[in-house]
């Protein structure tokens, strides 16, 4: 199995992936299917159990499609492996890929344990698509070495990457990052600086705020709210129906996080979201959210 050799003459071959819900069990499958090592950990058995079912059913898709050979998914198959020790699969890694939730405690706890863990040269990064990498870096005693590398939804077929430059990250290190993103296949896009939100989700925070707000004054229905949006505006998936596919928790969380960070009310998560997910009503992963998704509860036995 080759590494890949980046900008600095390192090699990466190792890659650790912390958490293993939605958006961690792809990026992990995007990085076994490049040809490295990857190694997912979770602090939940059952929820590494479901990241193995997924990876099987997703291989065993593409394969009947003739999307990919039998030979590429049986790489990406042995390339994976799911771990609930954290130690056992970070001692080695050439990099880490955060994606557990978006609560900063948690994460400068885990970059604090991860900079124990990890070989000097590791590179540390965060998936999180809001909490920029200058709030975990002080946690951990190579800032150098640290910055967000968001993937988008779904991972394994979301072509762009943002690598985000923080004022303590290196050259080096955003430059082997998006080396690691092309060897995926993706595209990186290249943050300068840091700024809440990072790029593409400041865009639809703006969209998905004032489509909220609409919603929660009761100016319009959410589903004619995404009807102007997708007819008027052209967005192949319109506000609504976006939360739904990202999560309406996540949202709240953000929202939250955001508030806690900044005190401004105008940050404070939507009513009608926090109705929702006080419901169960998580959007597409759960079959319900703004949307009912009628095949997904069947599935369920809902």
């Amino acid at each position: 199995m080759k590494g890949v050799l980046v900008m600095t003459s390192q090699v990466i071959k190792n890659i650790c992936v912390v958490g293993s819900g939605t958006m961690g069990r792809q990026i992990a499958l995007c990085g076994a299917l490049a040809g490295y090592a990857v190694k997912c950990v979770d602090i939940s058995a059952e929820a590494l159990e479901i990241a193995k079912s997924f990876t099987e059913k997703f291989l065993t898709d593409r394969v009947d499609r003739g999307r990919m050979s039998q030979d590429m998914a049986l790489r990406g198959r042995d390339n994976l492996s799911f771990t609930t020790d954290l130690e056992e699969a970070a001692v080695d890694a050439d990099l880490v890929i955060e994606s557990i939730p978006e609560v900063l405690s948690l994460k400068r706890c885990l970059f604090s344990r991860l900079d124990s863990i990890c070989p000097g040269h590791a590179l540390l990064v965060t998936n999180s698509s809001f909490i920029v990498s200058s709030r975990l870096a002080d946690a951990t005693g190579r800032p150098e070495k640290i910055c967000n590398m968001h993937f988008f939804t779904p991972p394994l077929t979301a072509p762009p990457v943002e690598v985000v430059k923080g004022p303590h990250t290196s050259a080096a290190t955003a430059g082997t990052i998006a080396e690691v993103c092309k060897s995926m296949g993706k595209i990186p896009i290249m943050l300068e600086k840091e700024i809440h939100g990072l790029l593409v989700n400041r865009v639809l925070k703006a969209i998905h705020h004032e489509a909220l707000f609409l919603y929660d004054t009761g100016v319009a229905s959410f589903e004619d709210i995404d009807t102007a949006v997708s007819l008027g505006l052209g967005h192949r998936i319109p506000p609504f129906k976006t939360m739904d596919l990202v999560g309406l928790d996540l949202v709240n969380l953000i929202a939250m996080e955001h508030y806690r960070e900044t005190g401004n009310p105008v940050h404070r998560p939507s009513p009608s979201v926090v109705s929702l997910v006080a419901r169960g009503r998580l959007g597409r992963k759960s079959g319900r959210g703004f949307y009912e998704y009628s095949k997904m509860l069947e599935e369920r036995g809902f």
